[in-house]
């Protein structure tokens, strides 16, 4: 350690100096720190074509846009910290698309259904990245957030999955545009508290934006692809496909979604989502309806124009579901197997 001499002059100099480091160093974690406030609010109108719309109507049950006429999304809300080393993220959603997202959240909080994302993170080095606490999930292509999704109703691909997970994580850069992660977390859908003692374990690895992710919880495992592909400069091509498998009981499901978007001009883009999903035995979100073991496929095709004015992102979507059971009904309420939808939906982002 430097000796400061004990004269008036040298303790005014040493006092001027260590004030110039200081500003110096609080403007260098001024640059370095950033609060960020964020989030999005959405509305839509959605309509039944080939079936009844009001008291009775219907939706596929994956859709998260599945109330009738105009209907309320969610306010999403979300305050972050990002500094050199260390961080965190406080994400919070109102209203019906949000609750849907976290259904098995409010076991514990008597605020209720709001929390969505709740970590902290710390940069350990350029190359480590450790996050404790509630964060999405690191599997599938599809996210809870309306605007970063290009399709507004969502996949069966993203209902099935899991949505968020409360644990510690470790993200690792790889180098050469390789990534991996692991992660050890509550079991599934348990995101305020454990309250089983047991724990899920999870792991990803990457490259160049496509990502092979595995998860492991109470005897389910789940092995999932996610990327796409820049064929043109306007042309993109979207990727999710994965399997699931329940030891005990013997529930599996298995599905594959392409997203071929194609992107006309500055503000307009089209884009269209097929999926293919098969689920067996104990699941039934597709046939328990009409069909007691629940063992059902279904092939969904949703065409989607997404608009920018400035802010402001605009959705028309027709999406149509044809299932291998009888699971919808029609305009004379009889069981039938198909359904075709329309929607448009109105995104803001602040």
């Amino acid at each position: 350690m430097k000796i400061i001499r004990k004269t008036n002059y040298v303790k005014k100099i040493a006092f001027s100096a260590l004030a110039l480091i200081s500003m110096g160093v609080f403007a260098q974690e001024e640059e370095k720190s950033k609060f960020n406030f964020s989030g999005t609010v959405d509305a839509y109108y959605r309509s039944n074509i080939t079936a009844p719309n009001g008291e009775e109507a219907i939706a596929p049950g994956s859709s998260f846009a599945n109330l009738d006429g105009f209907s309320l999304g969610m306010a999403n809300v979300i305050a972050n910290y990002e500094g050199e080393k260390v961080g965190f993220v406080a994400d919070l959603v109102f209203g019906p698309r949000g609750t849907d997202a976290i259904f098995a959240s409010p076991m514990y909080s008597a605020t209720g259904d709001i929390v969505n994302q709740l970590y902290v993170y710390w940069n350990v080095s350029d190359a480590v990245t450790l996050t404790f606490g509630n964060f999405n999930t690191f599997l599938g292509y599809e996210v809870i957030s309306p605007a970063a999704n290009f399709n507004y109703s969502t996949s069966y691909l993203f209902s099935y999955g899991p949505f968020s997970h409360t644990g510690l994580k470790a993200d690792f850069d790889l180098g050469s545009d390789w990534s991996a992660m692991l992660a050890v977390m509550n079991p599934t859908d348990l995101t305020e508290l454990n309250g089983t003692g047991d724990y899920a374990v999870g792991a990803q690895l990457g490259y160049s934006g496509q990502f092979l992710n595995f998860l492991y919880s109470q005897g389910g495992f789940e092995v999932d692809f996610t990327g796409g592909f820049d064929v043109s400069e306007e042309f993109f091509l979207g990727i999710n496909a994965a399997h699931f498998s329940q030891e005990d009981d013997g529930g599996t499901f298995t599905g594959i979604a392409l997203y071929p978007q194609y992107k006309t001009s500055e503000n307009f883009s089209i884009g269209l989502r097929g999926e293919y999903f098969m689920e067996g035995d104990f699941f039934g979100a597709i046939g328990d309806q009409f069909d007691a073991d629940g063992d059902a496929s279904v092939f969904a095709l949703t065409l989607t124009g997404s608009a920018t004015v400035g802010d402001l992102i605009l959705k028309p979507e027709i999406r149509l579901d044809s299932a291998s059971e009888d699971v919808f009904i029609d305009n004379d309420r009889a069981p039938t197997a198909s359904l075709a939808s329309v929607l448009f939906a109105a995104i803001y982002s602040f």
